[in-house]
């Protein structure tokens, strides 16, 4: 359908600043303005953005959406990584059921879209030697039913190695052979290769230090160049990554990385937390990426990615929710606010803007993940936006209402929403989800998980 937007009361563009009206046209911006009339010549839906500003939709860079069914789980409340990774996600891991996992995407793909996504990277790491690929259509199905572009970061691991998780609970790591034919299956089965694409499929073992070798590593990133796919992994969240890479290996996580092939700008990390000055230089000059992760590192007592001053080498600075094992509110918009505040509390008031964040979150995640065509609202662009209703108490006393959301954060209330053109939330409900049934089938899934485990 196409759409004319009307009245917002501000609209997050650097090429159209005083706009309020946008014009959508076979799923792309045709034309931003002010008081556009509608074409009677070419019948458009209009749609009322009074009370709302308006944004490019939110890119997540790294999530686990597998996750969105082990939030607070007790036993890992207080846990550091390590033994948050045994006594949470590795414990269930064997246990999730592809109809487990289906309600777990819906769940964790319409808490983003609820706070402004549309656009997921989910880092899926469900796989073992006899992994049934159900687990992984459950991905694909719930995010085309609901309208998201998904991003399906393909996890593996070819070894226990020092992942204590996976030797706790008897996880058999893939053979490399599976892992390449398994990614070759959903590459000609899902991946689209445009800068508008639906679907993509990027290479993404999950631990490089502790759960693959450096022939296996080596062995997907060249598969992946071949086949011009993007490569993501796990790297530096706490100081064992270094520790375990510098006595397996004899050098650094960084060096490490750089000599199993995985620098560069067709590479990004998620966390990055502990890395210094070295891995820094080292990240700026190959081009690699990071997918920032404030809740989650909070949340673990991880520590703070040093994003400023990755930002200030030439590193591009992206936001991912991480999982909701880890991170419960499963929010876009909560690692804005958080990203905008904990580095003004390292390194004062001036050290993040509010525009600067917004980046972080929309333009620069989808430059990062090859979307060329979305993550910013321009004529010729992409439909993909989402309309912030700020009408309501709680933004009233706002002075500059086009960043309140930012600001104020959680809760939001997301009107409407669109991806490629697409309404994907009209008048504050997500299409295609009935929020009642999405709550008893997600609680079914708890209650089974907890009689296997």
């Amino acid at each position: 359908m196409n759409y004319l937007i009307q009245n917002a009361k501000a609209i997050a563009s650097e090429t159209a600043p005083d706009a309020r009206d946008i014009r959508i046209r076979d799923g792309r911006i045709t034309e931003m303005g002010l008081n556009l009339a509608p074409t009677p010549e070419d019948p458009e839906t209009l749609v009322d953005a009074s009370g709302c500003v308006v944004w490019p939709g939110l890119v997540n860079t790294h999530h686990h959406l597998a996750q969105s069914i082990m939030k607070g789980v007790p036993e890992g409340l207080n846990h550091n990584l390590g033994e948050w990774l045994s006594s949470v996600p590795f414990r269930y891991w064997p246990r999730v059921t592809p109809d487990m996992m289906y309600h777990a995407a819906r769940l964790g793909l319409y808490e983003l879209i609820r706070s402004g996504a549309t656009t997921c990277a989910d880092h899926h790491y469900l796989y073992h030697n006899t992994t049934s690929p159900e687990l992984e259509e459950a991905v694909w199905q719930a995010a085309e039913e609901l309208g998201i572009r998904m991003v399906l970061c393909r996890g593996s691991a070819t070894e226990a190695g020092s992942h204590e998780g996976m030797i706790e609970h008897g996880i058999a790591a893939e053979t490399i052979e599976q892992i390449i034919d398994r990614l070759d299956a959903t590459r000609k089965k899902h991946h689209q290769a445009g800068p508008d694409a639906m679907k993509k499929l990027v290479v993404a073992p999950t631990s490089l230090i502790h759960s693959s070798s450096p022939e296996g590593l080596k062995a997907q990133a060249r598969w992946a160049r071949e086949n011009n796919l993007k490569m993501h992994s796990h790297l530096l969240e706490v100081g064992f990554d270094e520790s375990q890479a510098r006595s397996k290996y004899g050098m650094s996580a960084i060096d490490y990385a750089e000599s199993c092939e995985w620098l560069g700008p067709d590479v990004w990390y998620a966390h990055l937390v502990h890395s210094d000055p070295h891995a820094i230089s080292r990240l700026a000059a190959t081009g690699t990426g990071i997918a920032h992760c404030p809740t989650s590192n909070c949340r673990l007592g991880s520590g703070i990615a040093p994003a400023i001053d990755m930002e200030a080498a030439g590193i591009q600075i992206t936001l991912g929710v991480d999982g909701s094992a880890s991170a419960e509110s499963g929010s876009m918009l909560q690692e804005l606010n958080l990203a905008w505040l904990i580095h003004r509390a390292l390194k004062g008031p001036r050290a993040t803007t509010l525009e600067q964040v917004l980046e972080w979150g929309s333009r620069n995640g989808a430059e990062l993940l090859g979307l060329h065509d979305t993550g910013t609202l321009d004529v010729g662009k992409a439909a993909d936006l989402v309309l912030y209703d700020i009408d309501q108490p709680r933004f009233a006393g706002v002075h500059s209402p086009l960043m309140a959301p930012l600001m104020c954060g959680e809760p939001v209330h997301v009107r409407d929403s669109f991806v490629q053109g697409r309404q994907i939330v009209a008048g504050g409900q997500v299409n295609g989800l009935d929020e009642s049934e999405l709550t008893r089938n997600v609680q079914d899934c708890v209650s089974r998980l907890l009689r296997e485990a």
